[in-house]
């Protein structure tokens, strides 16, 4: 297989149109079987209820050439399990899981010319997403939908190198308590977008949420998972009802436990805490870790001791191990590679 004659070496974080999507329609109570489509354009009724109601979930994962010259996906089952749940908040029907991995497995097959290869830090994004398709005029759910799923190679999302953050505390809420935060819905990023050009004006490259509801806590950012580390190396993550459920978080516990032998918490994380602890990350699909260096509260200015130089030695490790089991240089937990091709 030929691959595109790109220049995966340089390429930034953005969309670049691939040769086929899949889509799949849910009319009269069901979806149909679903194809693949060169068509990029999405064609709906100006009163869809996307349109009127923001009814739109979301999910991101990624395909990697790996070591061995496979293609492979990371966990694509946790996405799926993610996407059902974010759609039945939202009053969506469900798109079945085993249903959700073969469509991502067709697309990556359909578009594998554009699978950056091994070594080049590139990797193939893939967007599965769905939305309400038929005009909603009154407050309720639409009755029909439409699931699809794109693909677009990036990037890595830092160019030489991911260095440290500097973040600010939000005064802005990112979720109400028994709310959408734990969800994958497009109303969740939207309702972030000035909080986070408001931190990028003032010269924060983040924001970093607390707790809606007492204000003590640290919750997430905008679109990562908050990772910390003890000066005795424990690895520490905030528990909360109003956060994304991680999958790379997820991932990075488990090989911190049973891959570095690091004792692991998942626990409710109060601000006064994060003064004393000697790493921070911000952990996500994009990114894998990117390491914070400080957090500025309205002036008062917290630096951690990893510094603002390098990723701290743990959140290293932890980024070297996770992306290694991606690409296939240290071998992966049982189910977690869904090789393609």
């Amino acid at each position: 297989m030929q691959k595109k004659d790109i220049d995966w070496g340089n390429l930034g974080f953005g969309y670049i149109k691939t040769d086929k999507r899949y889509v799949s329609n849910y009319r009269d109570g069901a979806w149909d079987e679903g194809v693949l489509t060169d068509d990029d354009k999405v064609v709906i009724s100006e009163c869809a209820g996307v349109l009127q109601y923001s009814q739109s979930v979301f999910e991101g994962l990624k395909a990697y050439t790996t070591e061995q010259g496979q293609i492979v996906t990371f966990r694509p089952d946790l996405n799926a399990e993610r996407m059902m749940d974010s759609a039945a908040r939202l009053e969506m029907p469900p798109f079945p899981k085993e249903r959700f991995i073969d469509a991502v497995v067709q697309t990556v097959r359909a578009n594998a010319a554009y699978v950056p290869p091994y070594g080049t830090g590139a990797t193939l994004y893939i967007r599965p997403y769905m939305f309400g398709s038929n005009p909603v005029i009154g407050v309720k759910p639409a009755d029909e939908y439409q699931f699809r799923i794109f693909t677009t190679p990036v990037g890595p999302y830092f160019k030489g190198g991911a260095k440290p953050l500097t973040i600010c505390v939000s005064d802005f809420d990112r979720a109400a308590p028994h709310g959408t935060g734990h969800i994958k819905a497009g109303l969740n990023y939207a309702m972030s977008l000035h909080a986070i050009v408001s931190a990028h004006k003032a010269g924060f490259d983040e924001n970093m949420y607390l707790d809606a509801g007492t204000r003590t806590k640290v919750e997430e950012t905008g679109g990562a998972n908050f990772l910390f580390v003890t000066k005795d190396k424990h690895v520490v993550t905030p528990k909360s009802a109003s956060i994304l459920p991680s999958i790379t978080r997820r991932s990075l516990l488990y090989v911190a436990e049973h891959y570095l032998g690091l004792p692991v918490e998942e626990r409710e994380v109060y601000f006064d805490e994060v003064k004393d602890f000697a790493e921070c990350g911000l952990c996500g699909t994009a990114a894998v870790i990117s390491p914070v260096g400080k957090i500025v509260d309205h002036g008062h200015e917290i630096l951690l001791p990893s510094g603002m130089d390098h990723m701290g030695p743990v959140t290293q490790q932890l980024y070297d191990t996770l992306t290694g089991i991606q690409m296939g240089r240290i071998e992966a937990p049982e189910g977690w590679i869904h090789v393609i091709d």
